[in-house]
Parts: C-alpha cells; sequence; structure tokens
C-alpha cells in the first residue's frame, strides 16, 4: 500500500471523531478542481511513508484516536487497501472511507466485512455533467457511480454524499438533479471550492457565500438532509 500523507490529528475529516487522515496516490478521475493534483499526477515526486511508520505512529497513539481517515487520490485504487485496513482495526480504531465512488465491488466487499464505519462520497455533478466534471469526457458511464451510491445506503454503517460546488461546473439545476438522485440519503454536504493552490487546472472559483446560501436553501426543499459546508 502506498501512503504518501499522513496528517496526524484531524477533528474535521471524521465527524465528531478525533483522527488521523493518510493519503494514497494516484486517482482514475482527473476532476480539473481537485484540490490535490500532486497525488494524481505527480505521486512520484510526493515522498512516501512506509506503513511500517504509519503503523508504528497507530500503535503509539491508538488510545488517544478514535479512528483514521482513508482518503487521496482514490484509495479504492490500491488493491492492498483490504490489508492495510485490516492492519489499523487491529489497533481498535475505526475506519472511513473516502470515495469517488467508481470501484463498486471492491467497496461492497469491505462493507461486507465490516471494515469500513463510515463513507464519504464525493457526487461530482449531476447525470449529464458528469463525464465532463471529472474529466474525462461526455463518454463517462455513470453506471459504476450510481451503483456505489445504492451500496452505501444500503450497507455502510455511517456515510456521507457531498459536492464541491464550482461556479463553472455547477448550477441551480445541477445540485437539484443531486438532491433528486440522493432523496434517501441521510446526509448530503454542499461544499464551497476552494482553490487549495495544488489543482489540477486553473480557471475556476467559487460562489460567494450570499450565493451559496440561497443555492443550499434551494436544495434543501429537495433535500431536507442537506448540510452547507466551508460558508
Amino acid at each position: 500500500m502506498t501512503i504518501k500523507g499522513l496528517q496526524k490529528t484531524t477533528l474535521l475529516d471524521y465527524p465528531e471523531k478525533l483522527a488521523c487522515t493518510i493519503f494514497t496516490a494516484g486517482c482514475n478521475f482527473r476532476c480539473p478542481f481537485c484540490h490535490n493534483a500532486s497525488l494524481v499526477l505527480r505521486a512520484g515526486e510526493v515522498e512516501e511513508i512506509p506503513e511500517k511508520d504509519l503503523l508504528s505512529y497507530l500503535e503509539k497513539r491508538g488510545g488517544l484516536l478514535d479512528g483514521v481517515c482513508i482518503t487521496g487520490g482514490e484509495p479504492l485504487l490500491n488493491p492492498d487497501i483490504e490489508e492495510l485496513i485490516v492492519k489499523i482495526r487491529s489497533y481498535g480504531l475505526l475506519v472511513k472511507l473516502d470515495t469517488n465512488g467508481a470501484f463498486p465491488d471492491r467497496l461492497e466487499s469491505l462493507l461486507d466485512k465490516g471494515l469500513i464505519d463510515y463513507v464519504a462520497m464525493d457526487v461530482k455533478n449531476s447525470d449529464g455533467k458528469y463525464g465532463e466534471t471529472v474529466g474525462l469526457g461526455e463518454s463517462f458511464d455513470i453506471s459504476a457511480v450510481n451503483r456505489s451510491i445504492d451500496i452505501i445506503m444500503k450497507k455502510a454503517p455511517d456515510y456521507e454524499f457531498r459536492t464541491t460546488v464550482v461556479r463553472e461546473l455547477h448550477d441551480l439545476e445541477d445540485l437539484l438533479s443531486i438532491a433528486k438522485k440522493l432523496k434517501d440519503a441521510k446526509k448530503y454536504f454542499l461544499q464551497k471550492y476552494v482553490d487549495s493552490g495544488d489543482v489540477l487546472a486553473c480557471g475556476y472559483s467559487a460562489y460567494e457565500d450570499a450565493e451559496m446560501l440561497s443555492l443550499y436553501d434551494a436544495v434543501r426543499e429537495v433535500l431536507p438532509v442537506t448540510i452547507l459546508r466551508g460558508v
């Protein structure tokens, strides 16, 4: 398992838990607004953290942390992710997985084995704009993403869906379409886009706070569990 980053403590990445976050390299999507471009495009230039160093840290801090967040890139690209999760759980820690939903079989297997406690899935856009938003063009097949949504709602112990709202890619109609798709979800976050300085492409921007509040109010009419993040 290739680990390319470790945030030793966070109160933000795992809701209501004190956790650490590990970053994996590589992604099958090319979302132009991605805030971890170095992990997607230039992973070879990022120093690798040996798995033994991560496990040593967890052994020392296991009594203080509640869980571990696994993010990326796309963690489910890694065929040996199950082995790492089993090792993490051996320290009595919860596991939160961030995913883009492109690998439903691997996701379902981890959930069926009881290895994931919380799933956060990015729902990138409405169906018609999905290929553009993930940087793969109009021929993108959204069926795997839709299957992952269904699996998460049926099998995840806890979960959230989230959309990073980008002015150049999302309008109200898109967000309402997503809300209708997620009508049975327990949590849906609208996240304000932030340019991290490490994005795949320039030229993307955020809505103003007042605009985000307006979008949020409209979406919440369709999906009352919607929550606004970053405003």
